[in-house]
């Protein structure tokens, strides 16, 4: 009777069965195990630990996973630790594979940081949060970044392009960038990041020749 329960509810229901019905019942503990797992392979721990990063210049790998296990706790509390422990460090070993974190050996511990491949990819996933809570209401002003990177750069700048057009910006000329949506902080922050000074403009502008503004808004379908 358990077992044909256990079959059909789901699986939030067969741990309440297995935890408090019949904790002993054999495979009971594989259900719990493989919930959990499944429950963590759909947490996105690579952005969670990108976040995290993009905070500070360096973490310990100790302080990294509790903020990372503390954030997990947030979707289901109290039985996420193992679980999540363990795919963290595989998180964290794909990100250093890919060469968005650079691993950092010191005399009594173990730290984290990003690259700046990392830091492009930070920013990214941060414009992905920023983007649905963009105002729909254009507020009459122009964004124009000038970007301006050597060949020898060409990865880096590639990066940024992706991040502008991810950002909704459109090319002007080669390097110069234009969009009517609020995403000049994002990348006031991502020229601080990447220690742009020189290389990175951003204005922001009410006003442009009237042909030029007649496409925008075309372009854009602005009102």
């Amino acid at each position: 009777m358990v077992a044909k329960y256990l079959y059909n509810v789901n699986i939030l229901d067969r741990i309440w069965v297995c935890q408090v019905i019949q904790p002993r019942r054999p495979g009971c503990s594989k259900i719990i195990v493989a919930w959990l797992f499944n429950f963590m392979a759909k947490q996105d721990f690579s952005k969670k630990i990108l976040r995290i990063l993009s905070e500070k210049p360096a973490i310990s790998l100790p302080e990294l996973s509790k903020w990372v296990i503390d954030d997990t706790k947030k979707a289901l509390p109290a039985i996420a630790s193992k679980a999540g422990r363990y795919a963290i460090t595989r998180s964290l070993k794909g990100l250093q594979e890919a060469g968005f974190v650079d691993h950092i050996s010191s005399g009594q511990n173990d730290y984290a940081r990003l690259t700046k491949s990392g830091r492009v990819k930070a920013n990214s996933y941060k414009l992905e949060a920023k983007s649905s809570l963009v105002n729909p209401t254009w507020d009459n002003k122009w964004r124009i970044i000038l970007l301006d990177l050597p060949e020898s750069r060409k990865s880096e700048r590639e990066a940024l392009r992706y991040l502008l057009k991810k950002a909704g910006f459109v090319m002007l000329k080669n390097s110069a960038w234009i969009s009517p949506y609020p995403f000049e902080h994002l990348f006031t922050n991502i020229k601080k990041d990447l220690g742009l000074s020189t290389e990175m403009m951003i204005i922001l502008t009410e006003s442009l020749d009237s042909v030029t503004e007649k496409e925008l808004h075309r372009l854009y379908s602005l009102k």
